[in-house]
C-alpha cells in the first residue's frame, strides 16, 4: 500500500521539480549529501574509544625537568592569626 513503485517515484520527482526548479534540484542534492557524509562522519568519530589521555599527561612529565623544591616558610613570613570575635 505504501510501497515506492516507479509511478510514485516519477511523481516525487515532478513535484519536487516544479517546487525547486531545475536549477535548484542539483544544490539540494550536493547539500543533502555532504550533510549525511557529515552525519557519518561524526557517528564514526563518536565510536572511536576515546584517547588514553593519563598515558599522555605521564609521558609529558616524564619529560619534563625536575622542578626544584619549594623553599620553606619563615615565620616572619607567615600570616598573622586571625582574631577570634566572639570567645
Amino acid at each position: 500500500m505504501f510501497g515506492m513503485g516507479p509511478e510514485k517515484i516519477l511523481l516525487l520527482l515532478v513535484v519536487c521539480l516544479l517546487l525547486f526548479g531545475a536549477k535548484r534540484l542539483p544544490e539540494i542534492g550536493h547539500s543533502l549529501g555532504k550533510g549525511i557524509r557529515e552525519f557519518k562522519g561524526s557517528l564514526s568519530d563518536a565510536a572511536d574509544p576515546p584517547p588514553d589521555r593519563d598515558r599522555d599527561r605521564r609521558s609529558e612529565l616524564a619529560s619534563r625537568p625536575e622542578a626544584p623544591p619549594p623553599s620553606p616558610v619563615r615565620s616572619d613570613d607567615a600570616a598573622p592569626e586571625p582574631k577570634r570575635l566572639l570567645s
